[in-house]
């Protein structure tokens, strides 16, 4: 089997194909929760805290010297960064908890058991009659 035929095969199985649409579908869901977090989130929390915006908080490490820029640690960033890491973590921890519901509901509704065979019918017949030929008729 020949290198392309084999990745071709390995590439249009299921799973790959589903994890390549997941992947896209979770990139632009981020974008959505990065604007969310820093554009409807942050601003009132920022109010809430005296009118400073997260993305300002930084430490300067060492300050600019000639050409040289300065080091900073954007700590605000990180904060932002947290908070959209706890929303796409909640998010994917509602659709989990709804897909197991769904899963569960699926599951409890029993099935109808099977229509016994010829067979087990015969065998059930003769089961009866040793039972009545065993009990005592007064």
């Amino acid at each position: 089997m020949s290198f392309m035929k084999e990745f071709r095969e390995f590439a249009m199985r299921g799973n790959v194909v589903d994890l390549a649409i997941g992947v896209i579908i979770g990139a632009a869901f981020g974008k959505i929760v990065s604007s969310l977090v820093a554009d409807i989130i942050m601003p009132p929390l920022g109010l809430l805290i005296g009118g400073v915006d997260f993305k300002q908080f930084s430490w300067v490490i060492r300050e600019a010297q000639g050409t040289v820029p300065a080091v900073v640690m954007k700590y605000g960033i990180f904060i932002q960064n947290i908070f959209d890491f706890i929303i796409v973590a909640l998010a994917i921890f509602c659709a989990i908890t709804f897909m197991n519901k769904m899963r569960r509901k699926k599951e409890d509704v029993p099935a109808a058991p099977p229509k016994p065979t010829a067979e087990e019918i015969l065998l059930m017949e003769i089961r009866d009659l040793l039972k009545e030929q065993q009990t005592p008729k007064f």
